[in-house]
């Protein structure tokens, strides 16, 4: 037997957020990041809609981009002090992903972190809040994901919490937020959503349910990534929900072993984090290669290749295909393709040698590995890390 989930309602279009004005209840706390959704109006247009509809409105600001344990405990006890009965949470996959957190500490102050680290350990939600999320970003999808990724600074670990009791009751994805993505964010959002997309369609738990939305999300992010980089606002308005589509798919299928290098390696070097979509759109090609030595996958990244219009006559030369595409749309988008490359260099290469046992063994361990198709063991893992750092070729 196996599950599928997605949020009770999700609103789509330009001027879905003013849905906003029919939710019921008395309390919203709004959970938010940095500051983009204020200076753009959209946060101001929040708590009129919720006002409108009779909603006390509270703000918690300040998510930061990758959200802290500190910030996750900081939010609970606001929302114990003003007891909402929505959370509502706008902006990027963090204040979203931070939010998610909150919840669970707002209705049970006496859980603990760990507790929730374990995969499907979260107690049942909803006894207190219900939950809003309102993607501003084409890419993490967590408005209709099970997810959430929060960061232990201290130990330098990204933590991905994963539950069903915490995909949201409410999505809105209405692209008009979208518009206002710089055109790097786009770039990585866009490939974390490709990202998603592809490791749900050969993920070990993949089913008949998941494997249109991920198929589809894969063909239009293809289409649309590059044009919505370059300011194309329709496109960018099809990414919107191409990214949403590969959130159904994940959240349903899980992921793989992309993610649990991005997951592992994000916050671990002094020189500074990996931004996580630029992480996975590094590591794709390399683990797509690495996968395909599983007969299955490779027929499976065969079927993605000939569904998007490559072309090749064995599943070998559509999977590299495949890798190909991938690397080129990373240059179009320009995006590193290596570690060694990321933002100039900063991640230390002696730095990176020195902790590669480490990263590798949390990365075997990260919750995304289970579902990977090729199972990996620690040595082999620093391996495919040492082709992620120095862009070698993966052949083992």
């Amino acid at each position: 037997m196996a599950r599928f989930t997605l949020p009770r309602d999700l609103y789509h279009g330009k001027g879905a957020l003013e849905e906003l004005k029919n939710l019921k209840g008395n309390k919203a706390i709004v959970v938010v990041g940095g500051g983009s959704m204020k200076r753009f109006g959209f946060l101001d247009r929040v708590e009129a809609y919720l006002k409108e509809a009779g909603i006390e409105v509270k703000l918690f600001e300040g998510v930061e981009p990758d959200p802290s344990v500190e910030t996750v405990l900081k939010g609970a006890q606001m929302m114990r002090e003003f007891e909402p009965d929505w959370i509502v949470a706008i902006g990027g996959g963090s204040p979203i992903d931070a939010a998610k957190a909150m919840w669970a500490f707002y209705e049970y102050p006496d859980v603990t972190f760990e507790d929730l680290c374990i995969p499907f350990n979260f107690p049942s939600l909803r006894l207190k809040a219900k939950f809003c999320a309102i993607p501003s970003t084409s890419g993490t999808a967590t408005e209709v994901t099970a997810f959430s990724v929060i960061t232990d600074y201290q130990k330098g670990i990204k933590y991905p919490l994963a539950d069903f009791n915490i995909t949201p009751d409410v999505a809105i994805v209405d692209p008009d937020l979208a518009e206002t993505m710089p055109q790097q964010l786009t770039a990585y959002t866009g490939m974390d959503a490709l990202t998603h997309a592809v490791e749900a369609y050969v993920s070990t738990l993949h089913c008949d349910y998941t494997d249109p939305l991920a198929l589809h999300a894969i063909k239009m992010i293809h289409n649309d990534l590059i044009k919505s980089y370059h300011g194309d606002l329709e496109a960018r308005a099809r990414m919107h929900n191409a990214q949403c589509l590969a959130g159904m798919a994940f959240s349903n299928a899980l992921l793989g072993i992309v993610h649990s290098m991005a997951h592992k390696t994000g916050a671990a070097y002094s020189g500074g984090h990996i931004v996580h979509g630029c992480a996975n759109a590094m590591y794709l090609p390399k683990v797509i290669k690495f996968n395909a030595k599983v007969s299955e996958a490779a027929t499976r990244y065969a079927e993605i290749a000939r569904f998007i219009g490559l072309e090749g006559n064995t599943d070998e030369e559509l999977v590299d295909a495949l890798i190909a595409e991938i690397r080129s749309m990373n240059e179009k988008l320009s995006i590193p393709t290596c570690i060694k490359e990321y933002e100039g260099g900063i991640i230390d290469e002696a730095e990176f040698n020195d902790k590669l046992a480490s990263v590798a063994e949390l990365a075997v361990g990260d919750a995304c590995t289970g579902s990977n198709p090729r199972p990996i063991t620690p040595a082999e893992m620093e391996k495919l890390l040492i082709c992620c750092y120095y862009d070698k070729e993966v052949d083992f």
